[in-house]
């Protein structure tokens, strides 16, 4: 595209660090190198339209990381590296929270979320906001990945006419086409797994509860998390040392055993030597095509020749169980209203029936494809008592967990489970558990196809060597060849 900008492009957080230790580039350079990127590929060009907005702080927040570096006051590895955050996390700053929707497009958080807390505290700049499937995908039954009232269709860079994955699709689509490093994304089911495989990236979903959810606009108290998207396994383990911690404010995060793991610690080359990896075909590989397929047991191959022992067809034993999306109706008014008590006044959105009423003064600027999830969510008590909720709730946690992935990963003795692009995201979601998904190659078309390991509770030091290993044994990804 423009050979002014291409210097950065791939560019690691590590190889950023080192340019800017070395005084070759400073943290200023590369924010005017993003925003040139930005200019010339998402606002123009191909026009991917995967950002929201930028931040107007940005060139101000490098100067003061350029003099604090200058001065000998680093902070760590992210000092002065520009991230984005998807639209649903909150920042208090002169960015807006909209979770994609004309809705909020005026509400700006008080607080920061834990995330960009941490985030911010360890260096790195808040680049932007990136764009999203409005209200993550929890408002119309067939709204397409990528949309937003507030931002319109985000395009995968691959290719238009490859989907771009969702809900987290503006921050893959911006991370792919290197306008940023690396980005966060939020995962109820599958949102984070399912444009990191379209994109060609490292997503990881991690356990609920390594990563604090508040301040992140909610969908299910059960299922929410947020988590990395990057271009390699490294920058996501990096990624997820700074953004996982303690916090009050979110009481799961408290039984969190990993809280001193540096996760780039398990960054081992021979991380699947002598691993136990099962290959769950059934039913999940009947979710992708024949090419699909083909990529993924090609990537099975390097597994073994990486020296993992392939269990082949191990059985989830819930896997065809009567799934529905019930919990998330239920949790949703409650969540949601819970966070909208964050929101100013001025903005009249208290409830979720305000939602409801405001979208339709909008009309079709705000109800493309309608609100018949939110229509779902709005019948419910909001009080979490009914049978049918506390059912559901149960259901989904005996058959996501004990009766699932406990029960695979014991029955057959493994480290980790593997199943194509996103295909296998709903359980482990459900159950609260980690998934990582790793570039596996691309189709006769172009199109990304990601290999996904998941494991038990706070399985991540595991996966990261699993992922890691087979990213360095077959270097899968490529940049996008933009039009």
């Amino acid at each position: 595209m423009n050979e002014r900008t291409n210097w950065i492009s791939e560019k690691t957080i590590n190889e950023l660090n080192a340019l800017l230790e070395a005084g070759e580039v400073t943290s200023r350079q590369i924010v005017l190198t993003y925003f040139e990127r930005i200019a010339t590929i998402d606002s123009s060009g191909p026009t991917l339209n995967s950002l929201l907005e930028l931040n107007p702080d940005a060139l101000h927040l490098a100067d003061q990381l350029d003099t604090e570096r200058q001065a000998g006051k680093k902070r760590g590895i992210l000092h002065g590296i520009p991230v984005i955050l998807k639209d649903n996390i909150d920042t208090n700053d002169k960015l807006h929270t909209s979770a994609g929707s004309l809705l909020l497009k005026d509400h700006v958080a008080q607080e920061d979320a834990f995330v960009a807390k941490q985030l911010k505290e360890a260096g790195a700049i808040i680049l932007g906001k990136a764009n999203m499937t409005e209200w993550a995908n929890f408002i119309a039954d067939d709204m397409p990945t990528g949309y937003s009232s507030r931002g319109g269709q985000t395009l995968n860079p691959y290719g238009k006419d490859f989907i771009v994955g969702g809900p987290s699709a503006g921050t893959g689509a911006a991370v792919a086409a290197n306008l940023v490093v690396a980005g966060i994304g939020t995962e109820t089911s599958g949102s984070i797994l399912s444009p990191a495989s379209q994109n060609s990236l490292v997503g990881i979903k991690p356990t609920v509860g390594l990563i604090s959810r508040s301040g992140i606009i909610p969908i299910s108290f059960t299922q929410d998390t947020a988590g990395p998207m990057t271009r390699t396994v490294e920058d996501a383990a990096i990624l997820l040392s700074v953004l996982q911690g303690k916090d009050d404010k979110d009481a799961i995060t408290s039984t969190n055993p990993l809280l001193k793991t540096i996760f780039t610690d398990h960054l081992l080359k021979d991380g699947l030597k002598g691993k136990r990896i099962g290959i769950a075909r059934e039913p999940f590989f009947d979710y992708v095509d024949q090419d699909k397929q083909q990529l993924i047991n090609q990537a099975i191959d390097v597994l073994k020749e990486s020296g993992a022992e392939v269990i082949e067809n191990v059985n989830v034993p819930t896997a065809e169980e009567s799934w529905t999306i019930d919990l998330m109706v239920y949790e949703f008014k409650s969540a949601i209203e819970s966070y909208l008590k964050t929101v100013e006044p001025t903005l009249g959105l208290n409830t979720l029936d305000d939602l409801i009423k405001g979208n339709r003064a909008l009309g079709t600027r705000a109800l493309k494809y309608g609100q018949s999830l939110f229509y779902q969510a709005a019948a419910t008590s909001g009080q979490l008592t009914e049978p049918a909720y506390l059912n559901s709730l149960i259901f989904d946690q005996e058959n996501a967990r004990e009766k699932g992935i406990d029960a695979v990963l014991q029955n057959e003795q493994l480290d980790a489970i593997v199943t194509p692009n996103n295909a296998g995201a709903m359980i482990p979601a459900k159950a609260g558990y980690p998934s990582i998904t790793v570039p596996a190659g691309y189709t006769p078309s172009g199109e990304p196809v990601g290999i996904t390991f998941s494991g038990g509770a706070f399985a991540e030091p595991v996966l990261l060597e699993c992922a890691y290993a087979f990213e360095q044994a077959t270097h899968h990804r490529k940049a996008p060849r933009l039009q």
